[in-house]
């Protein structure tokens, strides 16, 4: 049977725990290589550990931006493809493939180029001092000269998932993931190169290197049981397709660089009410955060070509059922994650600075405040997906705005002002629950419009029964 026709005929639950069981192993192991990063560098020990935890925080916008541009083709070209294999369209599915690899490359050169040659200026506008400046450069220039092979691994990982090969994206990331956990503390530490956090960074592009190099085999290779695949033909620029991919994945690039902006102004919230110890500590909640949302963004991922395909092959009872246990999976999920951190908050971040009495407790009443409500979460990431999933990117990409700019983004501003570093703790729980609320509306009248589109289509087929007859 077609790889792809699965999504059509197959078990609900089935399908799920297949496609998204990979993507949340792999994404797993994906955070879970950056939090090693963290826990190595934030043990350097000689007080060097706080510092490079902070140069590290600071460098987060310019990581979560470089995200956004793979978001931006990565999501966008693996939800068409979905569509059209959907729609049994496997040529204009293989066009996307190649659009997708050509602007992947050529966005992350310009990506490298500018990021170089503005490093200095850039790191000073987003909050670096003269002690965090120092290893956020050392980390950041290894990490933007080889741009191209993190967008490029990430992006068209992607669409290996949209055309029905979950296992094949998951060990493609697994491969590079393991591979950076084993060369961390070689480059990190003096017992072997002893870089420092220049040899997290390069131990993290040698991993991309050879993600990517997996990913393009897979396309290229007659023997590797793709569907689609990377047609020299196909690396040309079409205009028309680009607008296609820009428009559904502007969602999730828009929250990613509304991620950015907010990390610019959490880090200068940070240094002007906590200093560097409390950049430090951001540093280390958005790392635990990772390893409870990506298992959530794995569950999306996992659900994306389920709905997707269903919803262009018109079955919408299925879309239905897919889209409510992917909701239910991703609260229990987020309350797993949150009654570790409410119980164990000062264990956590022991692993990351032992050494840190300060830091320690600074973060543990950190990120009980800020991750109060996670299931609220898990609930608001998976049903705004939904609308990505289906190709309506304007209602996506409005609640992509609202949680991390219409909402967040004032609070950050005002809040402190009056509760200091608690007003910026308390800023993103705020904005999910605004966001959840928002986003169960739109939701809502998302299914009154599917429940009618189930109404027609099962109109149409009572119909053609009758003409037949």
């Amino acid at each position: 049977m077609d790889k792809s026709k699965q999504l059509e005929t197959g078990s609900i639950s089935s399908l799920l725990l297949k496609f998204s069981v990979p993507a949340i192993i792999g994404m797993l192991v994906n955070a879970f290589y950056n939090l090693v990063d963290r826990i190595y560098i934030g043990n350097m020990g000689q007080g060097i550990g706080e510092k490079a935890l902070a140069g590290l925080g600071i460098t987060m916008p310019i990581m979560t931006t470089i995200m956004a541009f793979g978001m931006l083709v990565g999501i966008g070209s693996s939800t068409i493809v979905s569509l059209k294999l959907g729609e049994k369209n496997k040529d204009k599915a293989e066009e996307i493939l190649g659009l997708a690899v050509l602007l992947n490359f050529t966005i992350s050169i310009l990506i490298s180029i500018i990021g170089l040659l503005f490093i200095t200026p850039i790191l000073k506008i987003f909050g670096a001092d003269a002690d965090s400046i120092f290893y956020a450069k050392q980390y950041i220039i290894v990490i933007l000269s080889c741009t191209v092979f993190q967008n490029m691994g990430f992006g068209i990982n992607n669409i290996i998932r949209s055309e029905g090969n979950p296992k094949i994206a998951m060990r493609t990331m697994l491969v590079g993931a393991f591979l950076n956990i084993i060369l961390d503390p070689i480059f990190i530490f003096d017992f072997g190169l002893g870089l420092g956090i220049k040899g997290a960074a390069i131990a993290t592009v040698i991993s991309q290197i050879i993600n990517t190099l997996l990913v393009l085999h897979y396309f290229t290779s007659k023997n590797s049981g793709s569907i689609l695949k990377l047609k020299k033909s196909n690396l040309k620029f079409n205009y028309n397709l680009m607008l296609d991919i820009f428009s559904i994945g502007l969602s999730p690039f828009t929250m990613q660089l509304a991620a950015s902006c907010v990390s610019i102004l959490y880090n200068k919230g940070l240094l002007k009410y906590g200093g560097n110890s409390a950049v430090a500590a951001m540093s280390i909640i958005v790392s635990i955060s990772m390893i409870i949302f990506m298992p959530i963004f794995g569950i999306n991922q996992g659900v994306q070509p389920i709905l997707g395909y269903n919803y262009g092959a018109k079955q919408y009872a299925r879309v239905k059922k897919a889209l409510r246990l992917a909701i239910l999976s991703g609260i229990f999920i987020a309350s797993l994650g949150f009654i570790a951190i409410e119980f164990f908050p000062k264990l956590i971040f022991k692993v990351f600075a032992k050494d840190a009495p300060e830091l320690i407790e600074l973060g543990s009443r950190g990120i009980r405040i800020d991750l109060m409500f996670l299931p609220i979460i898990g609930y608001q990431v998976i049903a705004s997906n939904y609308f990505q999933a289906i190709g309506k990117a304007k209602i996506s990409l409005f609640l992509s705005f609202l949680r991390q700019v219409i909402v967040l983004i004032p609070i950050i501003l005002i809040l402190p002002n009056f509760l200091g570093l608690t007003g910026l703790w308390l800023s993103q729980p705020i904005a999910d629950v605004v966001a959840a609320i928002l986003t169960s509306f739109f939701l809502y009248k998302g299914m009154k419009e599917l429940k009618q589109l189930e109404k027609l289509e099962l109109s149409k087929i009572q119909t053609n029964g009758i003409i037949s007859k």
